[in-house]
């Protein structure tokens, strides 16, 4: 019998708990905020039980390694955020074709407000698109039992499902009841089917038939799941994940007077729930956090049945499309939509006409980046070059902040390459281009476009930023660990190819000068910034860290540390002669070397901290 105890745990953590719970043998993912947690629980806590998982090197692999299991027979998950679906697209919509024989869960993390994502994709549309219900937990607990119902639904039914979560339930705590992990359930053996797997066009349109088929069993079997339906006044609000806590607050603690109806499955609606709720109806609200997914399809839905309730949302602009729900934008929907007062705005009539000052993010002290942008930043103005600068996904991104303005374009993971060659040919080649991608990145989508590159004889210097994890999503580990990114590039064809420390700046400032050379002859140049994340180092080598102090007498205050390295230990005092900030310095050595003065000196042996930092 399984043992049971109350834990606070991370969404994301109950996501994969609820995954074990379910007997996942195989576990595919890459790391993308607000996801990367469920990996990091799998691969921690999954070893014990004999599941296997990995971090793969982009997100369409991870799912088509997932996905593999699950064709054989094993139980599988896969994850990644709203955006790394798009990279996953290819062999998704061919999953719902083949379906599975073992239960699979493709895991979504989607980013409304985009705290960490280029744009707010809703990843519900990509259930209608390709046939594949979509479960959508709205806190912890549901996560862990969503992620556990989907795997075991998905199986039932031969067919993938998508778990679709928010940051607001990714990235929330709350208590969850655990119970031990069942058996991974693994495949005995894979049984060749290839009439089923094997989607050339004469097999595909006989599958696509038997996929219309299993949706319409999918379509009448959700409304067998555990939908919430809460009974109250013949307003009804029907609600679709993070929504429903926020529409039980305003039943239970504001006075709203609605019963509330939440789907667990937004794609496909539950059709008999919902038509049982409205049957008892006046008018529906709908709240949805994004796009009118859940709005729209019970628009036609009640339009088929010929039942003609109000139905408000978003298409009335009650509820906003951009950005998160908050207690407050419910509140205020929900007053429009049924001629109530807002309590929240007679509880504070006090308002503060006050805006904080702006936070940008900023680069840690530290952190190799910042080496390799100023000695890109001299090394370009030396040369009298001024660049199209490429820019890509990952903690570099905070290049296009001043005063390095070293990101032009940045859209999307291996687009530095991509919009790169495109900008030069687009110019008749009258743009020099610099692409400037990170380690992960360059392995996750960045081989291609190099290849294409040096195929099509495109010159530019592409700046591979090494700094040895992939770091802006928390440190996970990537293949530059094990394949050295200089020898693939040496590999490929490159004209020219070198890998140097960005803490040795006159050295690095030399190797950048001459990659430009080459691109102005027309080569393809690849530099290589080689040096380990920071914070990973200071983690890793804590006994061995030598900070950096000024020497006030020395200091000039001619601001060229604090200005052009725009290191966050580095602040100028009143008469502007630069300061170091002991509990932030990580002594990475920069600001010595580009001090004209010589005022900025080590607090003990800078060559072991510096050595040891280099072994990462």
């Amino acid at each position: 019998m399984n043992n049971c105890i109350i834990k606070l745990m991370l969404g994301n953590h109950a996501i994969a708990h609820g995954a074990l719970e379910a007997g996942v043998a195989v576990a595919a993912g890459y790391p993308g905020t607000p996801s990367s947690e469920i990996m990091e629980y799998l691969i921690d806590y999954g070893k014990e039980f004999g599941v296997y998982a990995e971090w793969s090197s982009n997100e369409k692999v991870a799912f088509e390694v997932a996905y593999g299991a699950a064709l054989a027979g094993s139980r599988a998950i896969v994850m990644m955020k709203h955006v790394g679906l798009n990279v996953a697209m290819d062999p998704l919509m061919s999953s719902a074709y083949t379906g599975v024989k073992g239960g699979f869960a493709i895991v979504t993390a989607d980013d409304p407000n985009m705290w960490s994502s280029q744009n707010e994709q809703d990843n519900r549309w990509v259930g209608i698109h390709a046939y594949i219900p979509v479960f959508e937990p709205y806190d912890p607990q549901s996560a862990k039992d969503f992620a556990k119902n989907a795997i075991e639904f998905s199986e039932t039914h031969s067919h993938p499902v998508l778990l679709r979560s928010v940051t607001r339930v990714s990235h929330v705590r709350g208590p969850v009841t655990v119970c031990s992990p069942a058996a991974p359930r693994y495949a005995e053996g894979y049984v060749k089917d290839p009439r089923r797997h094997a989607l050339i066009p004469a097999n595909a349109r006989t599958l696509k038939n038997e996929l219309l088929k299993r949706w319409s069993t999918i379509e009448k079997d959700v409304d067998q799941l555990p939908h919430n339906y809460i009974e109250g006044d013949r307003n009804l609000i029907i609600t679709s994940g993070v929504a429903f806590t926020y529409a039980l607050e305003a039943v239970k603690n504001y006075g709203v007077k609605a019963s509330v109806l939440n789907v667990a499955t937004p794609v496909p609606l539950p059709r008999k729930t919902i038509l049982n709720a409205v049957s008892r109806a006046d008018r529906v609200v709908v709240i949805e956090e994004e796009d009118p997914v859940v709005e729209q399809q019970l628009k036609a839905l009640l339009y088929e049945e010929g039942i003609r309730v109000p139905i408000l949302g978003k298409a009335e602009n009650l509820f906003n499309r951009v950005g998160e729900l908050t207690m407050n934008s419910v509140m205020d929907g929900l007053s429009k939509a049924l001629d109530i007062n807002n309590p929240l705005l007679s509880n504070h009539p006090i308002k503060v006409d006050y805006a904080p000052p702006p936070r940008p993010p900023v680069f840690c002290p530290g952190c190799p980046h910042t080496a390799s942008f100023y000695e890109l930043k001299i090394s370009t103005a030396k040369a009298g070059v001024k660049p199209i600068f490429s820019g890509d996904i990952g903690c570099y991104s905070l290049g296009i902040n001043n005063p390095f303005n070293e990101q032009d374009t940045l859209t999307d993971m291996g687009s530095s390459l991509g919009l790169g060659m495109g900008i030069y040919h687009g110019t008749r080649g009258k743009e020099v281009i610099v692409s400037i991608i990170g380690d992960s990145t360059f392995f996750h989508a960045g081989l291609p476009a190099l290849v294409n590159a040096i195929y099509n004889k495109t010159p530019m210097l592409i700046m591979v930023l090494d700094n040895r994890v992939t770091a802006m999503t928390g440190g996970q580990p990537n293949p530059t660990n094990k394949i050295d990114i200089g020898e693939v590039a040496k590999s490929l064809g490159a004209d020219y190819v070198s890998t140097v420390d960005p803490f040795e700046v006159k050295k690095a400032q030399e190797v950048i000068s001459e990659a430009l050379n080459v691109v102005r002859k027309g080569g393809v140049a690849v530099v290589v910034m080689k040096r380990g994340c920071a914070l990973e180092a200071t983690r890793l080598f804590r006994n061995y860290v030598t900070r950096y102090y000024v020497d006030e007498n020395a200091c000039k205050a001619c601001g060229i540390c604090y200005n052009l390295i725009a290191c966050p230990a580095l602040v100028p005092l009143e008469s502007r002669k630069a300061w170091i900030d002991p509990y932030m310095c990580v002594g990475c050595s920069v600001c010595a070397q580009v001090c004209p003065y010589n005022a900025i000196k080590p607090e003990g042996d800078v060559k072991n901290w510096l050595s040891a930092w280099a072994r990462m």
